[in-house]
């Protein structure tokens, strides 16, 4: 079967916010007299900041979500950026009527700051945001309410990310699964969790849908 609906994770894998993320960080552990290396602070980037901040300190891990959502918002344009052939792959998979989404491990309103900012938000059918989930990635929920919301079925559907909760969850759907080569934490990071496909650009998603 044609792959006929796609998943897309939004941070570091349409967009690159890698170091709008970092400095978030930074802003906050400084603000809280808190120290962590980048290599730490780089396996922060991927999971809901309300499971990083209660893991470093549960008391405050709320104050601490509203002091890196206000630095990471108010910095929001000068850092982020589309990555090469994303906005070309999108305009060719719609003209192939191609279902698409995005299930990010972020809050909405920051999901939807990225994509309007980017002018890519035309591109996409639903959002599935952590907002909208009991169990965020890697969890299947995330996925399997995207493919829900799109009518798509696990045998023509692909989940595409940057992050090792992108792979496990679609990994954990049922659906063949994507690893981008830009990401972050390297390919061979990546490829520990045996996605279906690796590519090096987003062009390359072209190949894979057949079109």
């Amino acid at each position: 079967m044609n792959i006929d609906t796609i998943l897309f994770d939004m941070d570091g894998t349409l967009i690159d916010t890698n170091k709008l993320i970092h400095e978030s960080f930074v802003h906050t552990f400084n603000h809280y007299g808190l120290a962590f290396t980048d290599e730490e602070i780089l396996t922060f980037n991927g999971p809901p900041l309300i499971e990083t901040f209660t893991n470093i300190n549960p008391e405050l891990a709320h104050n601490m979500i509203e002091t890196y959502r206000e630095h990471n918002i108010a910095n929001h344009d000068a850092f982020v950026k589309v990555f090469p052939t994303v906005i070309e792959t999108l305009e060719r998979l719609k003209e192939e009527n191609i279902k698409m989404a995005v299930v990010s491990a972020k809050m909405r309103p920051g999901v939807e700051l990225g994509l309007e900012m980017t002018n890519i938000r035309q591109y996409f059918d639903t959002i599935v945001s952590v907002d909208d989930v009991t169990q965020p990635k890697p969890h299947p929920e995330p996925v399997l309410k995207a493919m829900h919301e799109l009518g798509g079925q696990k045998e023509s559907s692909l989940m595409i990310g940057d992050n090792s909760h992108d792979i496990e969850s679609g990994n954990n759907a049922g659906v063949k699964t994507v690893g981008v080569k830009w990401s972050a934490k390297g390919e061979d990071f990546l490829k520990q969790f045996e996605p279906t496909y690796m590519i090096d650009e987003m062009h390359d998603l072209l190949k894979i849908v057949g079109v």
